[in-house]
């Protein structure tokens, strides 16, 4: 359940608010000779100012590559290169564009929820094998479900607390 809480965090940090942060590149791949790899293994990735991003490639060459992934990456951003330093302005989110990432990120945790749930499944049809196998009790059986629904029931409000922060953050102008 762990996991899924950090897969839900690692998805919603894909997901860009108007601000610039450094984050928003780590899954951007460029090919480095032959094989597809972060951009954060072949430049250094900075903050210019709180709407853009600054880029500086370690090969010169790798530049024009760099570009071109993230122009390609669906984050919707317009990179413009000087020389080795390569700006990737944020540009301003309209009231269309953050109701429809407020329904993206809803998605995304709805997906997280439905992970944990599928986990909690998972374990209470493993204390019904240990019942039917006489490995343990129905005592011990109800007392293990109803830890684990507090498991799932703690995990949820963990998700749904990621989700109003997130949702706060988009529609903040």
């Amino acid at each position: 359940m762990g996991r899924s809480l950090e897969a839900l965090k690692a998805d919603l940090a894909k997901v860009r608010t108007g601000r610039a942060h450094t984050g928003l590149l780590d899954h951007v791949q460029v090919e480095y000779y032959g094989s597809l790899v972060p951009v954060s293994q072949v430049a250094n990735i900075t903050l210019i100012d709180s709407r853009t991003i600054g880029v500086q490639v370690w090969e010169k060459p790798m530049a024009s590559k760099v570009e071109k992934a993230i122009r390609d990456s669906d984050l919707g951003l317009n990179p413009s290169a000087m020389g080795e330093l390569i700006r990737v302005p944020m540009p301003a989110l309209t009231e269309e564009r953050r109701r429809d990432l407020t329904k993206v990120v809803k998605s995304e945790g709805e997906n997280a929820k439905v992970a944990v749930r599928n986990l909690r499944r998972d374990a209470n049809g493993t204390l019904k094998e240990l019942l039917k196998a006489k490995e343990i009790s129905e005592d011990e059986e109800r007392r293990a479900q109803d830890d684990i629904q507090k498991l799932t029931d703690r995990f949820v409000a963990d998700v749904d607390k990621q989700l109003a922060q997130k949702e706060a953050e988009l529609m903040a102008v």
